[in-house]
């Protein structure tokens, strides 16, 4: 953690969460508050965290680029 009033802490969860709400909260209508964690559960673990694409990784979903790793990893030991 860094001094206190620097942005750069939280940046990763704000757009994290601005993510989120753009792409699924506001197209959602709850009717429970377990539907709500159900659903934001599913999305961070079944979509944003493997299938979709992050420009930070050369705009490759985590697991194609977790694959391409490793087939390069395999080429340079072979």
């Amino acid at each position: 953690m860094s001094r206190k009033g620097n942005c750069y802490d939280n940046a990763v969860i704000e757009s994290f969460h601005s993510i989120l709400k753009k792409e699924l909260v506001y197209h959602e209508k709850y009717k429970t508050r377990q539907q709500a964690i159900d659903s934001i559960t599913d999305y961070s673990l079944h979509f944003y965290n493997s299938n979709r694409i992050h420009g930070a990784i050369n705009d490759c979903a985590p697991i194609q680029f977790e694959k391409l790793f490793y087939v390069s990893k395999s080429k340079k030991v072979s």
